[in-house]
């Protein structure tokens, strides 16, 4: 009930009364001066003045259980949010979670992060009261061939959440990096159990840069934050809501497309290294040519200088620019 209230009071933005309240969740009003209590015990402000009612007054950002459950406007992804003041890792409580049969949807957020992982096993810097943490558990029925293309669904939709909350250029670099002015601010790392033909699930974790933080030497360079491109303190709970209901429609659209179809073109609009010459990095191999954008599975599409196009499968393969990161 409480993250019912705070939604209410922020939507009303004006003083809703106790019998109001009674009336909506079918409490007394003793249960309702409970809730009130330990909101405010949480960090919210609510004012309380007879007979006019409770009033939700403006707050320090508040992240936990009941502010994202209270942002969340989704059908289905992010229900239920669990949210934890540290994890070693959401990735690798979701996939415990899965396994331990948690339905589709469930959203693991944790403030920070003691092991958190990126692509290629790469650590991901994870202090705590800065940044978005989450991961979501999906059990999809469709055919294992697809799975791979969940990270670029999701990396879509973090772009489009990150462009919807804050108004920022936000882009891709193929395949799950989001950039914002040639400086990565998002990366996304799914994982998956299968067996032959069958998907048991797949987990899509994502970590936002939000605040203002100091970089490590060797990432200063190519990583930015939300608070250095908007200038200004970005809530992370309503950030994490709007990525998830991009996610759900972006998703949606999927499923019923039975792959990339139509995404592909909102995809490759915001691809930052279309039509740039890109260097190609295998564990073999490297060459250069120009990126053509995403195919309908997901692959690059890289012009070589002999006119050929290769497709690059994600997996161990990185994508730089000729100059640089982008």
């Amino acid at each position: 009930m409480r993250s019912e209230i705070i939604a209410l009071l922020r939507q009303r933005g004006d003083y809703v009364s106790g019998q109001e309240l009674c009336g909506h969740f079918g409490v007394s009003r003793t249960a309702v001066w409970k809730a009130v209590g330990q909101l405010k015990k949480e960090g919210y402000r609510i004012e309380a003045v007879q007979n006019k009612g409770y009033r939700l007054l403006p707050e320090d950002e508040i992240f936990g259980q009941h502010e994202l459950e209270s942002r969340m406007d989704t059908e289905w992804a992010g229900h239920p949010v669990i949210f934890y003041e540290e994890l070693s890792s959401t990735n690798l409580q979701a996939k415990l979670d899965a396994e331990k049969g948690a339905q589709q949807g469930t959203l693991i957020v944790a403030d920070m992060q003691t092991a958190g992982r990126g692509r290629r096993g790469r650590t991901w810097s994870s202090p705590p009261g800065t940044n978005a943490y989450f991961t979501l558990i999906l059990k999809p029925d469709f055919a294992v061939e697809l799975a791979s293309m969940v990270t670029l669904v999701m990396g879509l939709a973090a772009a489009e959440g990150i462009r919807k909350n804050c108004g920022v250029e936000a882009g891709i670099k193929w395949p799950n990096d989001i950039v914002v002015n040639g400086k990565k601010i998002c990366g996304i790392l799914a994982e998956m159990s299968v067996e032959r033909d069958f998907i048991h699930y797949i987990v899509t974790g994502v970590g936002i840069n939000v605040g203002c933080q100091d970089f490590a030497p060797e990432i200063a360079d190519t990583a930015t934050s939300l608070y250095r491109e908007c200038g200004h303190k970005v809530d992370r709970a309503k950030l994490v809501a709007d990525v998830m209901k991009c996610f759900e429609r972006c998703y949606g659209q999927f499923r019923q497309e039975g792959g990339l179809g139509s995404l592909k073109e909102r995809y490759n609009s915001l691809l930052v290294n279309k039509g740039r010459e890109v260097r190609v990095l295998t564990p073999g191999a490297e060459f250069q040519g120009i990126s053509q954008g995403i195919n309908d599975a997901g692959e690059l599409l890289v012009e070589r200088s002999d006119g050929s196009v290769t497709n690059i499968y994600a997996g161990e393969v990185s994508v730089r620019g000729i100059y640089g990161y982008v």
